[in-house]
């Protein structure tokens, strides 16, 4: 099967608007919070950084950068991962997954984009990043910042034939498609940049993260991470899309994807454990502190799925959807314990979101189910009917 055939098959999957009403109790709901986010949002820019953060210099990051950045791009990466495996390994069966994850990366990188924004302290001067004289390129944070914006700018590329197909550019929308596998191998290559590149500042951070968590294999260890997200996260919206629309589950497909990521987690504790072993860092693990009481925490929501997708049952949908919280879960918890709990500046620093953080992170949220709802509703996202293939729906 050639590049090329996937889109040809790809085409006999029908999609379309689900239609429905876009006004309901939920949808209001989420316009309520959406709306107390642009307040504070609104009372952040008129008066400062300050008036909304508990952020001091001995914790100049805090949960917006490492929510809305480091953990909503892992989960986003949930697009990158199936458009890859769809378009470059040539597996058309998963194609009616592919705009799905493509609409939920697209809300989690700008739900980043909009954060950083957020959190930059002088964010009218964000435009230095764009040229040689002032950015420096030999940054880890100018890498990061540079992967998300041009994820971003990928994956819009991504979702343009979902646009194009609803105004019956189809002529275009063709002609994209042939090269469309371009933009999934660049947009794979700047992800796997990006995930590196956040394990690659923790170890900047050098003492000042408790031994447990700084070691060599930081970069591994979050690029593996994040593809296990990536994968939960596709399960999730499968699963959470088909309970909420009443649509049969691809359930087939899910335990296959949830198996890659079974892999993926195995890889992950053994090369942990290991590198904890041969650094002698080990026994520390066994002491009663706070982080290791984190790290043993996290370690069994990674082991977990191991256990959960075992054997026939493992392919069960419920079994599906609990390895996939859990390893989102895990993913999520790694990524706050080592920049918040396993991080140590030095006495008289502490750090815990205020009420302002808070809000502008679930208002982010919000935004993106809300817009993920809107979207599905008026674009075709999803599929009209399931393909044959699908004969391990439940």
């Amino acid at each position: 099967m050639s590049a090329f055939s996937v889109t040809h098959e790809a085409a006999a999957i029908e999609t379309a608007p689900i239609g429905g009403r876009l006004v309901t109790r939920f949808t209001a709901v989420l316009g309520l919070i959406v709306g107390l986010f642009a307040v504070v949002v609104a009372v952040r820019f008129a008066r400062g950084i300050g008036a909304v953060t508990n952020l001091n210099d001995g914790y100049p990051w805090g949960l917006w950068i490492v929510y809305d950045d480091f953990i909503g791009t892992a989960l986003g990466a949930s697009g990158f991962i199936v458009a890859f495996v769809t378009y470059i390994l040539n597996r058309g069966a998963y194609h009616p997954m592919v705009r799905p994850a493509l609409m939920t990366a697209l809300f989690g990188y700008i739900m980043a984009s909009l954060s950083v924004f957020f959190d930059i302290g002088r964010y009218w001067n964000a435009w230095h990043l764009f040229l040689p004289r002032y950015a420096q390129i030999d940054s880890v944070l100018w890498q990061v910042a540079m992967c998300i914006m041009v994820a971003t700018a990928i994956l819009l590329v991504e979702v343009l034939p979902v646009v194009l197909e609803r105004f019956g550019k189809h002529g275009l929308r063709r002609k994209l498609d042939r090269v469309m596998f371009l933009f999934i191998a660049f947009g794979v290559v700047v992800a796997v940049m990006q995930q590196s590149a956040f394990g690659t500042l923790l170890v900047i951070f050098g003492p000042q993260i408790d031994p447990i968590y700084q070691i060599d294999l930081l970069p591994i260890l979050y690029l593996t991470s994040t593809i296990g997200m990536g994968l939960a996260a596709v399960t999730l919206e499968g699963s959470l899309s088909a309970l909420a629309l009443r649509r049969p589950l691809e359930r087939e497909l899910l335990g296959r994807l949830m198996k890659v990521g079974q892999a993926i987690l195995a890889i992950f504790l053994v090369a942990r454990f290991a590198d904890l072993a041969v650094r002698g860092v080990l026994p520390r693990v066994f002491q009663p502190t706070t982080v290791a009481i984190v790290f043993w925490i996290e370690s069994a929501l990674f082991a977990a799925p191991l256990v959960l997708l075992l054997g026939k049952a493992g392919q069960r949908a419920g079994r599906l959807f609990v390895a996939a919280m859990t390893m989102a879960i895990a993913g999520m918890m790694y990524r706050f314990d080592a920049y918040l709990v396993a991080y140590h500046t030095g006495p008289g620093w502490h750090y815990f979101p205020s009420l302002g953080e808070m809000a502008i992170t679930v208002g982010l949220i919000a935004l993106e189910i809300l817009a993920f709802i809107l979207v599905i509703r008026l674009l075709p996202v999803l599929p009209r009917r399931h393909p044959s293939s699908g004969a391990g729906r439940s």
